[in-house]
């Protein structure tokens, strides 16, 4: 889609963080915006900045792990605009990982519901409508962690992410529906995704009693260090604006990451044991 203006973006997580920033940047391009996200109070907030780039700005409180709240948002949009022709499913969560080799299924649950039936609800709800108008694109937000080593609800979720988002792509242009997919991959973006346990139900609350180590302490200090010191938001909403005109599928923000990829591609085509660092080291 090269020209924006006057169309209808829908994005969820759009409360804070690389969500608010696409709302900014599309808002920019003319094009009506639909604010997804969990937190009402925060979402005002965004929507009174978002509305002052002079488009229409919509909000709508949605936990996107919940199929009949998206089903709500997809009503609202169309109701409102009577279309939709961008979709960025951005809403996530980082959950929290166990010492040892611990399991918290509700973790686990709650991280999944929301990285990957989030995008799987924003699928089904947005898609019929842009593939009978013939046009629109699907921005989906993975991450670096969906292709390095990780044994957390996190990281299986952004690898699930990557994998149906590049099939969604292949379908989509298989079946010549005018719908295009992006892949959003960031590596260290400024957000505050390792605070996102404020909005962890009470359901999937940690263990009672249960007192991290140290040295998980320091690895969840570094992870805030690095997105602290990482990519603007602003500056990936650009990298999703280009994508989304230039039909690109890959996005990726870091490079430096993408290059230590080539080692397990490298073990792939040879057939060799994959070295054993991962995303954090």
């Amino acid at each position: 889609m090269k020209d924006l203006s006057g169309r209808t973006a829908v994005i969820t997580g759009a409360a804070s963080g690389m969500g608010l920033a696409f709302a900014h940047r599309f808002a920019r391009e003319g094009m009506n915006v639909v604010l997804s996200d969990i937190e009402g109070p925060r979402l005002d907030e965004a929507v009174s900045e978002v509305v002052t780039h002079g488009t229409e700005v919509v909000a709508a409180v949605t936990d996107v792990a919940d199929a009949a709240d998206v089903d709500r948002l997809a009503a609202t949009t169309l109701e409102r605009f009577g279309n939709v022709h961008l979709v960025c499913n951005n809403a996530g969560v980082a959950g929290s990982v166990v010492d040892g080799e611990g399991v918290d299924l509700a973790n686990w649950k709650w991280v999944i519901d929301v990285n990957l039936w989030g995008v799987i609800h924003g699928h089904r709800a947005f898609l019929p409508h842009m593939i009978d108008q013939g046009e629109g694109h699907i921005v989906n937000t993975a991450s670096m962690a969906g292709h390095f080593p990780g044994h957390s609800a996190y990281s299986a979720s952004k690898w699930a992410v990557v994998g149906i988002t590049h099939g969604l792509y292949v379908q989509m242009a298989q079946q010549g529906t005018g719908v295009g997919v992006s892949c959003l991959c960031p590596g260290w973006v400024d957000t505050a995704i390792a605070d996102s346990d404020r909005n962890r139900p009470e359901w999937a609350a940690p263990p009672a009693l249960t007192e991290p180590s140290a040295a998980l302490e320091a690895r969840w200090q570094f992870v805030r260090d690095a997105l602290a010191n990482g990519m603007a938001p602003s500056a990936v909403a650009d990298l999703v604006h280009d994508a989304v005109v230039n039909e690109q599928f890959w996005i990726f923000t870091d490079p430096a990451m993408v290059a230590v990829l080539a080692d397990k591609h490298d073990s792939i085509m040879g057939n060799r044991n994959p070295a054993t660092g991962g995303l954090l080291g």
